[in-house]
């Protein structure tokens, strides 16, 4: 039996009345909360930033990582690099420059791709998808599939290997919010699927319990004339993705969120309109997220809470200490002067520890924990 989270809201000293706007003078506000943002949550207000130390002494620092140092060309989607990894997820990421000559399935969970550069065809057992820079596809658990590059291809790959990948549930949005489900596309058999439906030996590379089987057939498996059904690979594209906005008050990045496990959630920060309203905070606030590790990959433009921080890198905050934005970002938010926000980033929040791989390391910023120090 779970017990109720305790509800007793207090108010001590000088505060804020409402989280996230109308600070006192010269304070800096932290939200210390459970489960994500939607559980319960205090709101600190301190003299100074709690991001402001001095030096990190220990293993748990904040950390980031250039995945562009990992441009070689994947032979295999099983050949990507493993970054980061724990129980009920793995993160990689690849180069795909030429067409694999194997099919892949994924026999120990859904997986989860970003396209952060290329375009080219996608062919699975429900068909044909295009896909282009900014895509996000979702592939089921035991689907068969394989690219076929027009571009060189740079992938972000998430596999959920506890849980089903689904969709947030919107509440009080309703369902059309954020994105409408019509907007996802499905594979087609159409001409170029039928074309590829060769009599020529193939292969299929399955990964089950994180070893490899190959499974050889005398024709293309992917040989369907058809399906019907209500699980299938879908696509989506950041562009099409609606953020929900307020100008008076700076939205959790929970409500962002763009698919879901029971381990770890997936956001999409998409372009939106800066916050208008005097007394609102402009950039995230600084937070204890002590549920959850926080990794970001950043796919395109400027991200407004970072400084030094480039497309392709990805930043870890593990749960254990405050974390926000550096201090030009603050300094810049204070100010007010940007009315829009120009960045796409993909957020993997997940509750359990993530662990950094030795690839991951070896493309680390070692001075990312020194980045919030004022100089």
């Amino acid at each position: 039996m779970t017990g109720q989270w305790i509800s007793f809201p207090r108010l001590q000293g000088e505060v804020s009345r409402q989280a996230h706007a109308d600070l006192p003078a010269g304070s800096y506000e932290r939200e210390m909360g459970r489960d994500g943002f939607s559980g319960p949550a205090s709101h600190f207000y301190h003299r100074h930033p709690p991001t402001g130390w001095s030096s990190f002494n220990g293993p748990l620092k904040p950390r980031a990582f250039d995945s562009n140092s990992l441009n070689q060309p994947a032979t295999s989607l099983w050949d990507a690099a493993l970054l980061f990894s724990n129980e009920s997820c793995r993160i990689r990421t690849c180069t795909v420059k030429t067409a694999p000559d194997h099919l892949v399935r994924n026999g120990d969970g859904d997986e989860l791709l970003f396209v952060h550069r290329g375009e080219g065809a996608f062919f699975c057992d429900f068909g044909h998808l295009d896909y282009r820079e900014g895509d996000y596809l979702l592939i089921p658990r035991g689907t068969m599939w394989r690219f076929q590059p027009a571009s060189d291809t740079r992938l972000l790959l998430i596999e959920s290997s506890q849980a089903s990948i689904g969709l947030p549930e919107k509440g009080l949005l309703g369902s059309h919010a954020i994105f409408d489900p019509a907007i996802l596309d499905t594979p087609e058999i159409d001409d170029l699927f039928i074309r590829q439906q060769t009599e020529e030996q193939s292969r299929v590379l399955v990964k089950r319990h994180n070893r490899l089987t190959t499974i050889a057939y005398p024709f293309n498996p992917l040989d369907a004339i058809g399906w019907k059904g209500d699980l299938a690979v879908c696509r989506l594209n950041v562009a099409d993705i609606r953020p929900v906005m307020s100008h008076r008050y700076h939205l959790p990045p929970s409500v962002h969120s763009t698919f879901v496990t029971d381990q770890f959630v997936v956001c999409t920060f998409c372009p939106r309109p800066m916050e208008t309203d005097p007394g609102a905070l402009k950039v995230p606030f600084f937070h204890s997220n002590d549920d959850f590790d926080e990794l970001i990959f950043y796919h395109k433009g400027e991200f407004f809470s970072r400084d030094n921080i480039s497309p392709g890198m990805l930043t870890l905050h593990p749960s254990g200490f405050p974390h926000g934005p550096h201090p030009k970002a603050l300094a810049t938010g204070q100010q007010g002067d940007r009315t829009t926000t120009d960045e796409i980033a993909v957020m993997i929040d997940s509750r359990d520890a993530l662990k950094v791989s030795d690839e991951a390391s070896r493309v680390e910023w070692e001075g990312y924990v020194d980045s919030w120090k004022e100089v």
